[in-house]
């Protein structure tokens, strides 16, 4: 009689950093043995990588968590694991909210899932949630594009935001480094991968906690460095960063960007409010004159560039005209994309526990209203694109259209033309623009689906500017 074949689920919630975590730990379960399976309910191990930025989010991990516990019922063998902001967070007290878990842990322990399950394996009800030294990227992770791939260079936040949850829930800052980063991009290149995008919970602290300073006193690694340091990796033609916080947003970073040709031309900022007092209330550590002036000196060096931010409504004590502001900032700015949200008070925050709270109607209109702005400004900067001719990475078939690819250009506009995904996968081609919206584009694609030089694409850009 044959075994029956071990699977696993892994469904996601949250921020490109939980995403990254997951893929890491695909790639440890399937070194372990186990097949990917796509439907929950016919895998042997469920996890739920989890977020608890927004509480809807952390309502919805209960949902679905519910769901498989009623399953646990009925079959014993399966194991049910909590992984990521939620299980740091609430550690212990899942299992007595949900005791059928049998293993509960935070972020930091994303490398340790193969020895923590054989604790499970054992008979264990495991709970991992105590701070440690995040161990170096070892595990080979599934990966779920072919063509673009998340590259973590540090962990953790020091910032104390007084709405955010993060440094609770992953800890302080630990940079990987240099070396490690560039032998794993150097890996991904060689797999075929052509865009790596350089991930941190607040990327602009790269370096700060590794040994070594400059002469002038200066840390010796920071994250324009280390762009210089991996922009040459062979094969890798484009490089992307986030997310930035800008108190620490430097001209130095701006012109490496502007030097470097594989660095994208597109910034993700967040600004979260344009009202200085409420910054302060955040404490966020600048004013929107700040946030502004960096806007303006990307500009400067790179006037196409694409610039998408985060932003909170709602925030406690807000007023109407200070929201008004955020608002006014959105339009002044121009901004490509804007992830909005209305503030929902967090466990262990400080906001969470202010008098001041606004109400949810009041939150909800703002929101609205915000997201209209955003909508305007992202339909206003998608003109540029009319006409023009940009280079696109083909990352995967239009699930909507099979006729259709879809990919990003550089300033990270999802463009959508028609084309064959089996010959077009992983290439960068020539499209031009034919229809614009908000959020995406269309185009026809150049010179009969065939690539061209580099010099070539660089000079149909100029032409079509």
């Amino acid at each position: 009689m044959t075994a029956k074949p071990r699977r696993y689920h892994i469904t996601t919630f949250g921020c490109q950093m939980n995403k990254a975590d997951s893929e890491r730990m695909a790639g440890i379960l399937e070194k372990m043995g186990f097949e990917f399976s796509e439907d929950p309910n016919d895998a042997n191990v469920i996890l739920y990588n989890t977020c608890t930025i927004r509480d809807n989010a952390e309502q919805k991990v209960y949902s679905y968590l519910g769901r498989q516990a009623d399953r646990k019922r009925r079959e014993p063998d399966l194991t049910l694991i909590v992984a990521g902001c939620v299980a740091q967070q609430e550690g212990e007290a899942l299992l007595r909210r949900v005791p059928e878990l049998d293993l509960v842990m935070g972020p930091q322990h994303a490398n340790r899932l193969e020895d923590l399950l054989e604790q499970v394996f054992d008979g264990n009800q495991v709970v991992a949630t105590e701070a440690v030294h995040i161990m170096e990227d070892i595990a080979k992770p599934r990966r779920d594009s072919k063509v673009t791939a998340w590259v973590n260079v540090i962990y953790g936040c020091n910032e104390r935001c007084t709405y955010c949850v993060v440094p609770n829930v992953r800890g302080v800052e630990q940079s990987r480094i240099p070396a490690a980063i560039r032998a794993e991009m150097e890996e991904l290149s060689r797999q075929g991968y052509r865009e790596i995008t350089l991930l941190g919970q607040n990327i602009d602290a790269y370096g700060r906690d590794l040994p070594g300073t400059k002469p002038d006193g200066s840390h010796l690694h920071t994250l324009t460095d280390l762009l210089y340091f991996v922009s040459d990796v062979p094969g890798i033609d484009r490089l992307r960063f986030a997310t930035s916080h800008p108190r620490y947003f430097t001209e130095r970073l701006i012109r490496a960007c502007a030097e470097i040709p594989q660095v994208c031309e597109h910034f993700h900022i967040p600004f979260q409010s344009g009202d200085n007092d409420i910054l302060k209330a955040m404490s966020r550590g600048y004013t929107q004159g700040k946030y502004r002036r960096i806007v303006d000196l990307i500009r400067k060096y790179m006037p196409d560039a694409a610039i998408t931010a985060d932003a909170i409504v709602g925030f406690p004590g807000e007023t109407e005209a200070q929201f008004e502001k955020t608002v006014k900032l959105v339009e002044d700015v121009g901004f490509d994309l804007v992830n909005t949200a209305a503030y929902s008070p967090r466990p262990g925050t400080p906001a969470a526990l202010w008098e001041n709270q606004l109400s949810d109607e009041v939150k909800a209109d703002r929101l609205q209203r915000l997201n209209h702005a955003v909508t305007a400004a992202a339909m206003s900067r998608s003109q540029r694109y009319l006409g023009r001719v940009e280079e696109v990475l083909v990352e995967a078939q239009n699930v909507k259209d099979p006729t259709q690819v879809m990919g990003r250009t550089r300033g990270n506009r999802l463009t959508f033309f028609k084309g064959d995904i089996a010959q077009l996968l992983g290439k960068i081609v020539p499209v031009k623009i034919t229809e614009i919206r908000a959020f995406s584009v269309t185009g026809e694609m150049l010179e009969n689906g065939k690539a061209r030089s580099n010099s070539a694409l660089e000079t149909a850009s100029v032409q079509a500017k």
